[in-house]
C-alpha cells in the first residue's frame, strides 16, 4: 500500500457533477443554504442533503448555524484555491458547462476567489506586488517584505489585524482564467476589502463578479501601474 495522501477520495467527491455544482457555487467565499445549493446543482433536496453530507464528511465543505438555519461554505481558502485551479483546468481543455455569455468578460476582469479578488484585476495586482518588492519568496509560499508592510500601510490595509488572523498572511492561488498567481490569505482578502471600502469596486449581487467604477478602474490601474 502506498503512503501519503489519498487524491482519489478528494477526486471522487468533486466529480460528480451534482458535488461540483455545489462547489462552485460556493467558490465566490458566500454561504448557502441546502435548498439552495439543491436549485445550483439540479437535484432534489434529499439528494442535495445526500450529497453535502458527503463533502462535510470529506472535509470540502463547512456547516455554519444561525438560528434555526443551516448555512454550507467551503472548509477553507485551500479548497477554494483547488476549485479555482480545477476550473482553470477545465476552461483551457475545453470542458465547458454552457457556452460563454455575456458575463465572462466580467468574470474574467475581475471576480471573487473565496474573498480574495481573482481576474485580470486581481493577476495585475499580485504582479505589481511582485515587481515593487512587497512579496518575497518564503519557506510557506510568501512572505510580505517592509516595503510591502509600508505599501499596505499606504494604502490603507490594516497588516496587524490581517496577521491576528488564524489564516496565512500571504498565498499565491492560481487564477482559472489567465493561469497565474493572485493573492489570497488574509492581505489579499484585506485588500479587496479595502478597494470597496474606497469606492472603487462592488461585489454584484449573486454573482462572482467584482464591478469598478470609471474613476475606481482608473485609480486602480494607477496604483498597479498598468492597464488591464
Amino acid at each position: 500500500m502506498k503512503a501519503g495522501p489519498d487524491i482519489s477520495i478528494v477526486g471522487a467527491l468533486i466529480g460528480d457533477p451534482a458535488r461540483a455544482n455545489m462547489l462552485t457555487a460556493l467558490a465566490g467565499g458566500v454561504a448557502m443554504t441546502a435548498t439552495e445549493l439543491a436549485t445550483e446543482a439540479g437535484v432534489t433536496q434529499q439528494t442535495a442533503s445526500s450529497h453535502l453530507a458527503k463533502l462535510l464528511d470529506g472535509g470540502l465543505l463547512a456547516l455554519r448555524k444561525q438560528g434555526r438555519h443551516r448555512y454550507f461554505q467551503l472548509a477553507n481558502e485551500q479548497t477554494a484555491a483547488m476549485i479555482e485551479g480545477i476550473m482553470g483546468l477545465a476552461h483551457h481543455a475545453g470542458h465547458r458547462r454552457t457556452q460563454p455569455g455575456p458575463k465572462e468578460p466580467a468574470l474574467r476582469e475581475a471576480r471573487v476567489c473565496y474573498d480574495h479578488l481573482a481576474g485580470e484585476r486581481g493577476v495585475a495586482l499580485f504582479d505589481s506586488l511582485i515587481r515593487r518588492n512587497a512579496l518575497s519568496a518564503a519557506a510557506d509560499g510568501l512572505a510580505l517584505t517592509p516595503a510591502g508592510e509600508q505599501f499596505m500601510c499606504d494604502f490603507g490595509v490594516d497588516v496587524e489585524a490581517a496577521r491576528k488572523s488564524r489564516r496565512p498572511l500571504c498565498l499565491a492561488c492560481l487564477d482559472w482564467s489567465s493561469r497565474r498567481n493572485h493573492l489570497a490569505g488574509a492581505l489579499g482578502a484585506a485588500l479587496l476589502q479595502t478597494i470597496q471600502d474606497k469606492g472603487w469596486a462592488r461585489r454584484e449581487k449573486g454573482t462572482r463578479i467584482v464591478r469598478f467604477s470609471p474613476p475606481g478602474a482608473r485609480a486602480f490601474d494607477k496604483l498597479v501601474g498598468e492597464r488591464i
